[in-house]
């Protein structure tokens, strides 16, 4: 009988097993604690794709205006030119040309040409 432990050797293995037990639990709860929940989860994750999207989204608007004021600088650029050919056109045309052609006279009328 001597190897049987005594009712206080029992009930005071029995506490410190339920001590271990209440210890045990105390460190899976503030584990759990630390854990997120599937739903939770889902729903964050959904959250955060929803804002890549919309910054893909205003990224690809931001491009797509940047190359609309590259074209329509390229645009002015050219109507900018075209005005200037015209213009050179126009005061070829208008101004230097009807000048030689009151020179060239001038000179013909002093040569004796037109007589």
């Amino acid at each position: 009988m001597t190897d049987e432990p005594t009712l206080g050797e029992v009930a005071r293995r029995l506490e410190a097993i339920h001590a271990d037990l209440k210890e045990d639990l105390r460190e899976h709860g503030a584990r759990l604690d630390k854990k997120v929940s599937v739903e939770r989860y889902e729903l964050e994750r959904r959250t955060a794709d929803e804002v890549h999207r919309q910054l893909i989204e205003r990224m690809t608007a931001i491009e797509a205006e940047r190359l609309q004021a590259i074209r329509d600088d390229e645009l002015a650029r050219r109507k900018v030119e075209d005005q200037r050919r015209a213009d050179r056109r126009l005061i070829l045309t208008g101004l230097i040309v009807p000048v030689l052609i009151v020179l060239l006279q001038v000179y013909l009328s002093t040569r004796g040409a037109g007589t």
